[in-house]
């Protein structure tokens, strides 16, 4: 069954669609996709509870529902991730 959820980071939205079977690494992946950030630097909240959503389990599993809205925050960038040789 189809769902959507409102990924929200800073002052834009962005609308995913998503099934209650998939994971929250399964999300990020898609949101790699719009935004080209790495999925280990996103953070993905449930705004309903403030939950931070786990990667390893399902949408189902931490109650995210249709029209669910979270909260995107991306980890900042440290000087060694910073510096390639």
């Amino acid at each position: 069954m189809a769902m959507y959820i409102r990924v929200k980071r800073s002052k834009t939205t962005y609308f995913i669609q998503c099934d209650p079977t998939e994971t929250t690494l399964d999300i990020k992946q898609k949101l790699h996709t719009l935004i080209d950030q790495p999925v280990n630097d996103q953070r993905l909240i449930l705004m309903n509870t403030g939950d931070i959503l786990e990667d390893s389990k399902t949408l189902a599993d931490q109650k995210v529902e249709n029209d669910a809205v979270v909260a995107l925050t991306l980890r900042k960038m440290t000087t060694s991730s910073r510096m390639s040789t």
